[in-house]
């Protein structure tokens, strides 16, 4: 097997969109090398705690709702070519992504962190949940079949937040400032959100590379 780590967030669209496309090439090769591991990134380490009301994040990040539309055209076109349906307009608040990083360490134990990753990105795109709010992770670790009551009782206390903290300082001290980037095989890092074919013929490539 490869490694596959991927940094990420579960508020950044390109991520969203990257692994929808890497998974479309996962498909297409059921026999990949690759076993993943999702990594913390903060979009937005200063954020507080409760959040932000996001037209006020629009204003701030955008300089407004118009800058908001012009950033994010290009996000909903490859989205829509990637078969997903980002709807922003649902998102009311932009949240803090602390706890959301700590469910999804603790789903990597539980061995459902993929699902997780996934789980976190639709809740946020297109249902506009926020997911800073400890009743909905724990919703969403419930449909994950992860103990609900276990994980409210997580998010209350401290567990791994200064690990989560550190990790993705690790990360940004690595030179990376931009999610989602992908690290192969603990050496080669693939940056930014890349189009199906291109993990194809990095899978083949592995696979070329085992055999010769």
């Amino acid at each position: 097997m490869v490694k596959l780590d991927i940094i990420s967030g579960p508020i950044c669209p390109w991520c969203y969109i990257g692994k929808t496309l890497l998974d479309q090439a996962l498909v297409q090769r059921p026999d990949h090398p690759f076993q993943i591991e999702w990594h913390p990134f903060q979009l937005n380490p200063d954020m507080p705690a409760e959040g932000m009301d996001r037209a006020e994040y629009l204003e701030t990040k955008f300089g407004g709702k118009d800058g908001a539309i012009k950033a994010y055209a290009p996000v909903l076109d490859r989205a829509e070519a990637a078969g997903l349906s980002i709807d922003f307009a649902a998102i009311k608040r932009t949240p803090n992504t602390l706890d959301a990083h700590r469910l999804l360490h603790w789903a990597g134990i539980e061995e459902c962190q993929e699902r997780m990753a996934m789980a976190l990105f639709q809740a946020y795109f297109e249902e506009g949940r926020d997911i800073s709010d400890h009743e909905t992770l724990a919703d969403i670790a419930d449909s994950l079949s992860m103990d609900g009551a276990m994980i409210l009782r997580l998010l209350g206390s401290d567990s791994d937040r200064e690990d989560i903290k550190a990790r993705d300082a690790q990360f940004r001290e690595m030179g990376i400032s931009g999610v989602p980037t992908f690290i192969v095989g603990g050496q080669h890092a693939v940056p930014g959100c890349q189009p199906s074919e291109m993990w194809l013929k990095v899978i083949d490539e592995i696979r070329e590379t085992a055999e010769g």
